[in-house]
């Protein structure tokens, strides 16, 4: 009886570690990707950022600029000799209420959206709180063509703190049609002061813009024919 049990167990084994899973990505596997690091020495950054106010802003405002500097929490992980930058932004705003400023990427003078690869789990940057109560947002559109609004906490702090945010999981990162979109993307970082808070001289500063993601969750076996052209569509890809 023994001896039956021990060569059904054998066989059990051999069925689900002797068949290689070909049609499966190593899913859970996790990696950092830098969006921008602000330094302007990284070429996969093909976009340039700009700055959008409410109604009530004042004239010349708001400014965006690149300053050198960086969190001291950084400086133990990059190189001293490199010249490292951060994003800023000044604004004023002519009187008390639901104002609000959006830091977003653009290219060829229009906005852009920065696309991500994979399952993403987090996103991760430095920002620079001036101890307004003001809050800070992240806008992201789903595969579906919706924005999404993630709470990413007040900045009623002062100096540089590391803002880690989850994504939620009800955000579709990736459409279920063939022809749908790719990947989410990444529309802006959204400021709103609050009401009751003054708005005469306010600036911000953010550093290491990342993400951490599954990047091969969306990876399988024939990935490649998704995209394939059948002759019917200029725009389709090269499925070769």
């Amino acid at each position: 009886m023994k001896k039956g049990l021990i060569l059904f167990a054998s066989f059990a084994l051999l069925l689900t570690v002797g068949i290689p899973a070909f049609s499966q990505a190593p899913s859970r596997s996790v990696e950092t990707v830098m969006i921008d690091d602000f330094d302007g020495t990284n070429d996969a950054v093909t976009w340039t950022w700009n700055v959008q106010a409410s109604r009530f802003v004042t004239e010349n405002y708001p400014i965006i600029n690149t300053f050198e500097a960086m969190p001291n929490s950084l400086k133990a992980v990059t190189n001293p000799e490199d010249t490292h930058k951060v994003i800023g932004v000044k604004t004023k705003f002519d009187r008390k209420g639901d104002n609000w400023i959006e830091i977003y990427p653009e290219k060829d003078g229009k906005p852009y959206e920065i696309p991500f690869r994979g399952n993403v789990k987090t996103l991760d940057f430095w920002v620079w709180g001036a101890h307004y109560l003001y809050f800070l947002d992240v806008l992201v559109r789903d595969a579906d063509g919706r924005i999404h609004i993630i709470h990413a906490g007040n900045l009623a702090f002062d100096g540089w703190r590391n803002i880690i945010v989850d994504i939620p999981t009800y955000i579709r990162q990736h459409s279920r049609l063939r022809s749908g979109p790719e990947q989410m993307t990444f529309v802006a970082f959204r400021i709103t002061t609050d009401p009751a808070e003054y708005v005469d001289d306010y600036v911000v500063y953010f550093d290491h813009f990342k993400y951490s993601t599954g990047a091969l969750a969306y990876i399988f076996d024939g990935y490649e024919l998704q995209k394939a052209d059948f002759g019917d569509d200029e725009t389709a890809k090269d499925g070769k």
